[in-house]
């Protein structure tokens, strides 16, 4: 929206500038280099990532599935399998019980054909003809998050033995105790911070929730080496533990890896350990996916080439399989996971998409809503009496918005302004919201939603994301009580661009196609894993060209010195072109777009990228951020 210059002086006020920032941890790169064969530029990328040591750095380039863990140093595990397994050798029912995001409905695939398989095993039969192994997935709205007293009466009337939880779980302590007292079995698998109680000195207490078995990595009891797994990757070392206890090769999980790389980038799990080999595998399996449902997705969503991309996780197929159990029934999604016919995948996949769009509209729309009304606010000057930019937490309510997608909305604030914000909506309960939030990575939200916990009906998380409800005539206490406790500075909510590497364009030109081959033995890219920037500083523009159908490609060609010259590209040429006339005048800039001698010079942040064009292979730079130059 338009704002007024005086408008936008007081918007500006309260959001931080980016600032830029040369990392500068130090290692022999020389040496890193001669070892792994890679370049001294390429090893203090992987350096600034926190990557030490031999074995660190040759699982970080090299890890294949011969360096996973061993699930059986997972706690509880070993005593939950031994239970299944009896349950399954003796023909008890069993059913799975998930969440209703992308790692919920992944967990539940992969327990749901696991133990089939472990079942064919046992009896001698085939996994389809196994009947005794069933699903249920909670209703977003009119179950909320978890296990339900509801989802447990059906199980029990359906004579049903056995309850798994996966992706939830580790927080439902009174649903499970309710469980054990009408006599059922139940074996949690969770990768949620366990709840706990803090005293005055600091101390935490955990609660865990008293089933047969609980199986999380965050336990503080858990030997297990790595605490970054998803839910769907504690449910795959499930699986994997039994196929050992049955007999199965073990090597035969890797089958599920295509999921479980999906669900941990769509989690937003670290992108490092054992979660690099998940998500490669899936990178490379999905150019081929032997699952109808998802090759049928990636056709319809016009994703026909043959380089599947983090991006493309999060944000083509994760979203799709995210919208059922956003705005409907999230069986929905596991039944195309599930689908075996070409045909009925397809139409399951074209269902999921129309879901997905009506989903990013909606979304879009509360954005707008939510922007405008939190920047009305500041420019009103209404601090400390309603959500305002002022406040270091946003805590904000709105109205008409579906609540499957505030936690989308309060991502996309969070990306905008650089604090945490918790969004909330009415739920289709009278006087009662229902939210979620998003954090920095200065702000456990788990923590500190632990402290004011009285203030919810219901809460969980960890530490970037959580979802509650709460009454509606305690949000406002709640907004206040939050800033009040909170301590983050203008130094943490100042969004940081971190440059790997200050490194002059000259220097890449002598050698780009080595460099940037190498960059990408670094993918997969995502959190814990960002893709590496490099920065030079006075970098004159000779010319500037707006290309494409939609004039939404910026070419420019940068001068880097000694009458050479590299191509960078930029996908907001708009922004760029005004950007220049303000800062060197239209009639400079006139001069850049015509290619005519000019006095314009930025400093730039960019990666550089093979292109490929008709046979032919070139480095071109892709310019992440720029800036006049003091």
């Amino acid at each position: 929206m338009m704002r007024s210059p005086e408008e936008q002086q007081i918007i500006d006020r309260y959001v931080m500038r980016p600032k830029w920032t040369i990392m500068s941890k130090r290692a022999d790169f020389a040496e890193i280099g001669r070892k792994f064969g890679i370049d001294p530029v390429v090893a203090r990328v992987i350096t600034n990532r926190g990557i030490c040591g031999d074995d660190n750095i040759n699982m970080y380039l090299n890890g294949g599935a011969d360096l996973l863990h061993d699930p059986g140093l997972m706690k509880d595990l070993p005593e939950g399998c031994r239970i299944v397994m009896d349950k399954l050798e003796n023909g008890s029912r069993i059913r799975i019980i998930s969440d209703y995001d992308v790692d919920g409905v992944t967990s539940n695939y992969i327990l749901l054909l696991g133990l089939r398989k472990v079942w064919a095993q046992i009896h001698g039969a085939r996994p389809e003809e196994c009947e005794i192994v069933d699903y249920d997935i909670p209703h977003r709205i009119h179950d909320g998050y978890g296990i339900k007293n509801r989802l447990i009466d059906a199980a029990k009337a359906d004579g049903v033995d056995t309850i798994i939880t996966c992706d939830n779980g580790i927080a439902a302590f009174e649903q499970i105790k309710y469980a054990k007292t009408i006599g059922m079995t139940v074996i949690v698998t969770d990768h949620h911070q366990v709840p706990y109680q803090e005293n005055g000195d600091g101390m935490k207490t955990y609660t865990l929730p008293p089933a047969d078995a609980v199986i999380d990595n965050q336990r503080v009891d858990c030997q297990y080496p790595f605490k970054g797994l998803c839910g769907a990757g504690v449910a795959c070392k499930f699986i994997q533990y039994l196929y050992r206890l049955c007999g199965i090769d073990e090597r035969e999980i890797q089958e599920f890896f295509e999921v479980l790389g999906l669900a941990t980038n769509c989690d937003m799990m670290d992108l490092v350990d054992e979660n690099r080999i998940f998500v490669k595998y899936a990178l490379e399996s999905l150019k081929d996916s032997r699952n109808p449902g998802l090759n049928a997705l990636m056709r319809l969503s016009g994703k026909n080439e043959k380089k599947i991309t983090t991006y493309d996780l999060g944000f083509l197929i994760g979203p799709c399989i995210n919208a059922a159990g956003r705005l409907g029934d999230a069986r929905t999604s596991l039944e195309f996971l599930l689908e075996k016919n070409a045909a009925k995948a397809e139409t399951k996949a074209a269902e999921l998409i129309q879901i997905n769009n009506d989903r990013k509209s909606m979304t879009e729309n509360g954005v707008k809503l939510i922007t405008k009304m939190l920047e009305d606010a500041t420019i009103a000057g209404k601090i400390g009496d309603t959500a305002t930019l002022a406040d270091r937490v946003i805590v904000a309510y709105i109205p008409d918005v579906h609540e499957s997608v505030v936690g989308i909305i309060a991502s996309k604030l969070k990306e905008a302004y650089s604090r945490p914000v918790m969004i909330f909506t009415d739920s289709e309960h009278a006087g009662i919201l229902k939210g979620s939030g998003r954090s920095i990575e200065s702000y456990n939200m788990y923590e500190h939603l632990s402290r004011v916990k009285s203030y919810f009906r219901e809460f969980g998380g960890h530490a970037m994301a959580a979802g509650f409800s709460i009454e509606s005539s305690r949000l406002g206490e709640l907004r206040r009580v939050l800033n009040e406790q909170c301590a983050l500075t203008d130094e943490d909510i100042t969004p940081k661009v971190r440059i790997d590497v200050g490194m002059p364009l000259q220097y890449l030109a002598k050698q780009s196609m080595r460099i940037t081959e190498q960059l990408y033995l670094l993918e997969p890219y995502g959190k814990g894993n960002r893709k590496a920037l490099f920065g030079q500083a006075n970098v004159p523009v000779r010319k500037a060209s707006i290309l494409g159908k939609n004039r939404n490609l910026l070419k420019l060609v940068l001068d880097i010195g000694e009458n050479q010259y590299m191509e960078a590209i930029y996908f907001d040429p708009d922004e760029f072109v005004n950007n220049i006339k303000q800062w060197f005048g239209a009639d400079e800039c006139d001069k850049m777009l015509n290619g005519r001698p000019n006095k314009v010079v930025i400093d730039m942040v960019y990666y550089p990228e093979i292109n490929e064009f008709r046979n032919t292979r070139n480095v071109q730079i892709r310019l992440e951020r720029y800036d006049k130059c003091d």
